[in-house]
């Protein structure tokens, strides 16, 4: 009888291990491989449900410009900032992409340059004095304190886009005047000399999320960098 009741346990605890294995390989093959069309397609699936409030175009974009940042040795973090400047700085037009977790870490309001526009930025320049913003894609590189306080200096990685955005101290800071309370009084939050300038609350949270080389990808309609930015061919 003991024998028998050894064969039977050991009989089952292969059954059970097997069935293991395989609803571990099934799982396993649900997962789109990293990169590809159908990943994206599962990103935006996963991410719009948390933010709703983004573009599907333009996430799709965000995306395949943070595959090929890394394609190019340049990202070094699975984080993904996007910026929409086809949205008024009325509305919460920047989003921090957790995509390690598929998380959306912040949505919130970001300011453009004061020659940009007034509620909608329309123009934007790669030029020192412009006192506009810069589209494109972008890597964040260190950390400062300045005149804003706590700020986050981008290296442009787009020629003649915004390459010039380092020399022109084009970064992420927080700023009062980026307070959305701003809305209700002048009907828009406050501009800036270029820079994507937060509200001072959440400047430093978003700043230590995303600083150490991760993609920020700011995005505005313009045809001729769309047909010709590297980073957004497939």
């Amino acid at each position: 009888m003991k024998l028998k009741y050894i064969l039977f346990t050991f009989a089952l605890f292969g059954l059970i291990s097997t069935s293991w294995s395989f609803s571990w390989l099934s799982s396993n093959s649900n997962r789109a491989p990293f990169g590809t069309n159908l990943w994206i397609k599962k990103e935006i699936q996963l991410l719009k449900s948390q933010a709703g409030n983004i573009d599907d175009k333009v996430l799709r974009l965000g995306l395949t410009a943070y595959l090929n940042a890394r394609k190019y040795g340049y990202a070094g973090k699975q984080m993904l900032t996007v910026i929409d400047y086809s949205k008024p700085s009325t509305e919460r037009r920047l989003w921090v992409f957790d995509l390690k977790s598929n998380r959306t870490l912040f949505n919130t309001w970001v300011s453009h340059g004061k020659n940009s526009g007034g509620v909608n930025s329309t123009s934007f320049s790669n030029h020192p004095g412009s006192l506009k913003s810069s589209i494109g894609v972008f890597l964040t590189d260190e950390t400062y304190m300045g005149k804003n306080g706590y700020s986050l200096r981008l290296r442009g990685l787009e020629h003649g886009v915004n390459d010039s955005a380092y020399s022109r101290a084009i970064v992420i800071h927080g700023a009062a005047y980026a307070n959305p309370a701003n809305i209700k009084y002048h009907g828009r939050i406050g501009r800036s000399w270029g820079c994507p300038a937060v509200s001072s609350s959440l400047a430093k949270p978003i700043i230590n999320t995303i600083k150490e080389k991760s993609v920020v990808f700011a995005y505005y309609p313009d045809s001729r960098w769309l047909s010709r930015s590297q980073f957004l061919s497939a």
